[in-house]
């Protein structure tokens, strides 16, 4: 899958442009985390990836079809999106109805809909809950209820709206596995986050918005070393990495093994010199 957005720009009614210009590629099985301050535009680029919100300038291609061509209907078979708050996308009576929905309404027959609700529940932990009201849950087994409906439609990208907001650590811990096993199976993972450590342990590309703009795009290493620029958006790296880099260790390390072998080198450097 390879989605393009070309000059981007999205307009709401109010008259507040909240995106512009934005050229950005996602491509294969990449796992993008976008990040920034909170009106930063992340959520409205997200949902231009599978037409919940439509580009008001420029052009957004998925596989070289522009995103109007289709409806976001059409486009969820390919782009899954998961809201950040699961109670804007539960509604039926139990996780297996919910899970089940999606792939029966196109078409998906009962066998394989059986197949997929084994291997999401197991995914997202909700062997025992196959059968609660959605209502019933916690709030993370919710989260996981909306994530695994969307993992149902065995889209080629996921997109996850804060999927670590009101999670515990064992959700974070289960969301790790999670993410591990799309990239495992050929899926992209596109995420929005203020989590910088779940951003730092899950994602191989960081794209920075600030203000309708993208202001670094690359990998963690390479965008968290940049100080100056991620204060424009208002981001800091993880705690770790300002420890580093407070102490004045120039490599970008995001956890203490990485941590103590920089301490190790730079000790090692000193040595040899002396």
């Amino acid at each position: 899958m390879k989605i393009e957005l070309s000059n981007v720009g999205y307009s709401y009614k109010s008259g507040h442009q909240a995106l512009d210009d934005i050229n950005l590629c996602f491509e294969g099985d990449q796992s993008v985390a976008i990040i920034g301050q909170n009106g930063a535009g992340k959520t409205t680029l997200a949902k231009q990836l599978n037409g919940i919100l439509r580009p008001t300038q420029g052009t957004l291609t998925i596989d070289g079809t522009e995103i109007s061509k289709r409806t976001t209907a059409q486009w969820s078979k390919r782009v899954g999106y998961v809201f950040q708050n699961p109670d804007d996308q539960l509604f039926l009576e139990t996780v297996r109805e919910e899970f089940a929905f999606g792939p029966r309404n196109i078409g998906v027959d009962e066998a394989t809909i059986d197949y997929r609700i084994d291997k999401v529940a197991s995914l997202t932990g909700l062997q025992d809950k196959l059968d609660v009201h959605p209502a019933d849950l916690s709030p993370t087994e919710k989260k996981f209820c909306g994530i695994g409906a969307v993992i149902m439609m065995d889209p080629d990208a996921i997109v996850f709206d804060e999927p670590t907001c009101g999670q515990d650590y064992a959700g974070d811990a289960r969301l790790h596995d999670l993410i591990a096993e799309l990239k495992h199976e050929g899926k992209m993972c596109i995420a929005i986050s203020h989590d910088m450590k779940f951003v730092v342990a899950n994602f191989d590309r960081v794209v920075v918005m600030c203000q309708g703009n993208v202001l670094i795009d690359g990998k963690p290493e390479e965008v968290f070393s940049q100080v100056d620029v991620l204060q424009k958006s208002y981001v800091t790296p993880p705690p770790i990495t300002r420890v580093a880099q407070g102490v004045g260790i120039e490599k970008t390390v995001f956890t203490v093994p990485q941590f103590v072998e920089a301490i190790e080198d730079v000790r090692s450097g000193s040595e040899n010199r002396s």
